[in-house]
């Protein structure tokens, strides 16, 4: 008994010990190198001599996305595929484009929390909040107003205006992902059997159908 009590004491002081650790970088960064065949959460490293400027640097931000898009919208994106210095960093970037009545639609960042600032313009969005509220939070934001779409929660931006707008939003991720609604349900490929998603959505299987021609 008394050595069982014994055992179940070190157990706990290692748990203590693991769960006190260092959870930040232990070198000052890591460099992308796509060309190794190492399978990880990340990327594996270069060696740190070889890293130059360039590992740290993008130019791009300045320029207008291109909008003539169905959708009306661009994201122009800087993760670590375009700075390979920010892998295990924590944080990316991107730009966002709307035409008038351009819509970046219904989408989730399954790593990342997202913060947004309108730069021009004007701009309607909202993310919805998780089963079994789905309650949809909104606001119209202005030119240097600042709005957060919580990790993984289903949001979107709407240019409702009659003018462009512009916008740049941080991501607490180097590679937060994205799930676009629309492209994942009706255009998973191979194609979600037709059943099951005219069950879902409770509508005609003929519509289905042509949403995923669609997409």
């Amino acid at each position: 008994m008394a050595n069982a009590f014994l055992l179940l004491v070190i157990l706990v002081l290692n748990s203590s010990l693991v769960l006190a650790s260092d959870n930040k970088h232990l070198q000052d960064f890591c460099v992308a190198e796509p060309s190794r065949p190492v399978l990880m959460n990340g990327r594996a490293c270069k060696d740190p001599k070889q890293a130059v400027a360039e590992d740290f640097f993008f130019s791009g931000l300045h320029k207008p996305g291109n909008t003539s898009n169905w959708l009306g919208s661009s994201v122009t994106p800087v993760n670590m595929v375009q700075i390979p210095g920010l892998n295990t960093l924590g944080i990316s970037m991107i730009r966002v484009d709307y035409a008038p009545r351009g819509l970046n639609p219904p989408h989730t960042h399954p790593r990342a929390t997202e913060m947004l600032t309108v730069l021009e313009g004007t701009l309607y969005v909202g993310f919805i909040t998780s089963n079994p509220e789905n309650r949809l939070i909104t606001k119209t934001l202005q030119k240097g107003d600042v709005f957060v779409f919580p990790v993984g929660l289903v949001h979107f931006q709407y240019n409702n205006g009659s003018t462009d707008v512009v916008a740049i939003a941080a991501l607490n991720s180097q590679n937060p992902g994205v799930i676009s609604i629309a492209d994942a349900v009706f255009g998973s490929n191979p194609p979600i059997y037709v059943d099951v998603l005219t069950k879902a959505f409770q509508v005609d299987k003929k519509v289905v159908e042509r949403l995923q021609k669609q997409f």
